[in-house]
């Protein structure tokens, strides 16, 4: 039996997810965001040090209305409808300043 070697990830403050299923967007809205969030967050700072943001792709929120949507975690906070605009806002304002973006916010988790 061959022995697992255990993965390692680099330490990150954020998780941003970002469904990219087809249901919840049209021709790709959501690969599209997940594609430009390299770039956005390397050029906020983003990318590294206590600040960092992990990005994933999820193919399915169970939500499958008004995408692309996106989760920041561990705050809990859900968004809608998200366009490039819309991203480079909650980085400003939530990924960098810690403050949520409440008019596009459809759920926010537990003790939030």
């Amino acid at each position: 039996m061959t022995e697992k070697i255990k993965p390692t990830m680099m330490n990150y403050r954020r998780h941003l997810l970002v469904c990219v299923g087809e249901r919840c967007t049209e021709n790709g809205a959501g690969q599209s965001l997940y594609d430009s969030l390299r770039d956005k967050f390397k050029q906020a700072g983003l990318n590294s040090g206590d600040l960092r943001v992990k990005r994933s792709r999820a193919t399915c929120f169970g939500t499958c209305k008004t995408g692309p949507l996106i989760c920041v975690q561990p705050d809990g906070v859900w968004y809608y409808d998200i366009d490039e605009t819309k991203l480079d806002r909650i980085i400003e304002q939530h990924l960098i300043g810690g403050q949520p973006v409440k008019e596009w916010i459809y759920h926010q988790g537990p003790g939030v």
